[in-house]
Parts: C-alpha cells; structure tokens; sequence
C-alpha cells in the first residue's frame, strides 16, 4: 500500500453519511478482531450500534453488495483496530 490516511481523516471521512445526493456513503475496510482474525469489507456503509461509541472507541459497519442492500450485520470495529481504509494504510 503506497497511500496513506491519518486515523483523524479518515473518521471524519466515516462520518459523512451520505453524498449530496442522498446516497448512502460506501467504504472499504479492513480491520483486526479481538482474536487476531483480520476481516475485510470490500463495500460497507457506517451504521449505529448500541455501545457507547465514543467511550469505548467503536464504529459500526455493515457490508452491503452491488445494489446497496445490506448483506450481514451491522459489526462494531475498534478505531485502534482499523488497518486499512478506502485501500489506504491507516495511520496514527
């Protein structure tokens, strides 16, 4: 991966929501779960979860296929966890 994005960039690029057309925003992640599995999303949007998100430092995402149409269900990620965004290497 030869690009780049700041941890701080690219939440602020997972909080937009929707495109000013009222589309939902898609993304790429890939990330590590608490056992050491690393999972990759190729296409997800943002969702919310029940947890207190910014005290426990979590995002939601679902995966969504081709149409839009949610695919899983919705997965809380660890910001500390997230490896790779849109194809970027995450860093601090």
């Amino acid at each position: 991966m030869a690009e780049k994005i700041r941890r701080n960039l690219m939440l602020r690029e997972y909080d937009i929501k929707e495109t000013p057309l009222g589309k939902q925003t898609t993304f790429s992640i890939k990330f590590i779960k608490q056992n050491g599995e690393i999972v990759f999303i190729p296409s997800a949007v943002a969702c919310g979860l029940t947890a207190d998100l910014s005290k426990n430092g979590l995002r939601g995402v679902v995966s969504i296929d081709g149409n839009g149409n949610k695919t899983g269900h919705p997965t809380p990620v660890n910001i500390d966890a997230i490896i790779e965004w849109n194809g970027m290497e995450v860093i601090l």
